[in-house]
């Protein structure tokens, strides 16, 4: 069997672009994957569509073999950006393919599955109403409703994820920010009650003496993890600040965090009790297996980062079913209407109270629908709200 060709699709997501591909043989056996990130999704389908002609030939079947070789390869370039997002998007489809091949899901692949219902957190739930209390604990509490246990938000000041665009340039709050951003959260636990997990994001734009502030205040409202308090890095930076973060707040980092490498010096210091990988940008599939059992020897749970497309969720999903350490995976609980349709079978018919059950079906359980990509191309021209 050998690759005969690799397609890539730029797609319209709800925040930003979604980057899809597929492998072909000759065969007829097909493969399906996600090379998702932002800003700069352009510049990762160009990088797609160049790796997917590097592996043309190759048999499909050497899932780890091509990893490395386009891993050592690229190298040159840096172990992640657009090339590592890209190698993410061809391991899923490799893995997908694989499997398919075998008749099986993809969690057989990755040792077999602890289990099949894998227990969801939601994103992306305040995007209605404004930046106060009232809105943010009504929206909070349609979460619950829906039954999910779990939620994430950013209560700061930014309402983007650009440099300078809300916040000062020295990534600093007024105290009129900071009591918002703690009111805000506040309004949110009493809305969902004290059972409910709550994790709160920084996206690492706050600078570091207000993002110890804000964690000893927040402490009071145990809050499950703290995302992301600076960026990736200086795992020294991060150690110090985790002495200063109060011991019942767990930290959680990972998301620019990439392949096995990049997430040693984070564990080898105990910087964090929970990690986040993205599959689209960590490496794929098989590198975030590698990742979780890494993690597992330090005694820190996986919790995938997970924005993004389609198949982004169920990959994810697979891996999460195939290791001991798992702890909750992200859910974008609101969506474009065309997520289900992309696909041939829908997200919305395997997500139940929170959770996201897997299907017996081989592969990651579903395929791509080419004629339903290409009616929502990607947004190639910046719009408010929208990161391309």
């Amino acid at each position: 069997m050998k690759i005969t060709d690799v397609k890539v699709w730029l797609v319209e997501g709800v925040k930003y672009n979604w980057t899809l591909l597929k492998i072909y043989t000759d065969t007829g056996h097909t493969g399906v994957g996600e090379a998702t990130n932002w800003p700069g999704s352009p510049i990762v389908y160009h990088a797609a569509k160049h790796v997917g002609e590097r592996i043309i030939g190759l048999d499909p079947m050497k899932t780890d073999f091509i990893w490395t070789k386009l891993y050592r390869d690229l190298n040159w370039m840096g172990p992640h950006g657009a090339s590592l997002c890209a190698i993410s998007g061809i391991d899923m489809a490799l893995l997908d393919l694989k499997a398919k091949v075998l008749g099986v899901p993809c969690y057989e692949l990755l040792g077999g599955a602890f289990r099949k219902d894998i227990l969801l957190y939601a994103n992306y739930w305040f995007t209605g109403g404004g930046h106060n209390e009232q809105d943010y604990a009504a929206q909070a509490l349609k979460v619950k409703e829906a039954g999910f246990t779990g939620l994430k938000f950013d209560p700061f000041a930014h309402t983007n994820y650009l440099y300078g665009e809300d916040l000062s340039s020295n990534l600093t709050l007024t105290a009129a920010q900071q009591d918002l951003a703690f009111n805000v959260s506040k309004a949110v636990r009493e809305a969902v009650g004290p059972d409910f997990d709550i994790m709160i994001e920084t996206h690492a734009m706050l600078n570091y003496r207000v993002a110890v502030k804000m964690a000893q205040r927040l402490s009071a409202l145990d809050i499950t993890w703290y995302e992301e308090p600076a960026g990736p890095e200086s795992a020294d930076n991060l150690r110090a600040m985790r002495e200063r973060i109060p011991s019942n707040v767990s930290i959680c980092v990972g998301e620019r965090h990439y392949t096995r490498h990049g997430i040693r010096p984070v564990l080898e210091k105990n910087i964090c009790d929970i990690m986040m990988p993205d599959i689209t940008r960590c490496g794929g599939p098989s590198e975030m297996k590698r990742m979780a059992t890494m993690m597992e020897a330090y005694n820190v749970l996986l919790a995938p980062h997970n924005p993004n497309g389609p198949l982004s969720t169920l990959a994810s999903a697979q891996v999460c079913a195939s290791v001991p350490n798992f702890f909750r995976q992200e859910f974008m609980f609101n969506d474009v209407p065309w997520r289900d349709t992309v696909i041939t079978h829908p997200i919305a018919d395997m997500v139940k109270d929170g959770h996201l059950q897997l299907s017996d079906r081989p592969g990651l359980g579903v395929d791509l629908v080419e004629e339903e990509m290409e009616k929502h191309p990607g947004i190639l021209e910046p719009r408010p709200g929208f990161y391309v």
